[in-house]
């Protein structure tokens, strides 16, 4: 059984940083494309970060290109999410999750992933 684990969230002031981690297991990681959403109180689920399966292609949502990074080491079974920059608005429970179909080709949709954390919580105060 896959499981997917992240950490890393925490309260920080705007333009400060913070580091996600996701650890997976029980799956052959290095074949999926990785990605990360985040929900916000109130709000649908929306999507932040994809990865490829080999870490060479990335695509981000308009609201974080350029403060936001993800990687990925496939020898350690982890993806990142590097947030520098951060804003108020960031403030949400951010999840990562494994991409199981390729319906769209940027891996945008919640329906396109299987696997899913059980999330870790980021604020960020003004």
């Amino acid at each position: 059984q896959v499981q997917l684990v992240e950490s890393g969230g925490g309260l920080v002031q705007a333009g400060g940083s913070l580091r996600l981690s996701c650890a997976a297991s029980g799956g052959t990681f290095s074949t999926y494309d990785m990605g990360w959403f985040r929900q916000a109180p109130g709000k649908e689920r929306e999507f932040v970060a994809v990865i490829n399966w080999s870490g060479s292609s990335t695509y981000y949502a308009d609201s974080v290109k350029g403060r936001l990074t993800i990687s990925r080491d496939n020898a350690k079974n982890t993806v990142y999410l590097q947030m520098n920059s951060l804003k108020p608005e960031d403030t949400a429970v951010y999840y990562c999750a494994r991409r199981r179909t390729h319906t769209t080709v940027r891996g945008t949709q919640t329906y396109e992933y299987d696997y899913w954390g059980q999330g870790t919580q980021v604020t960020v105060s003004s």
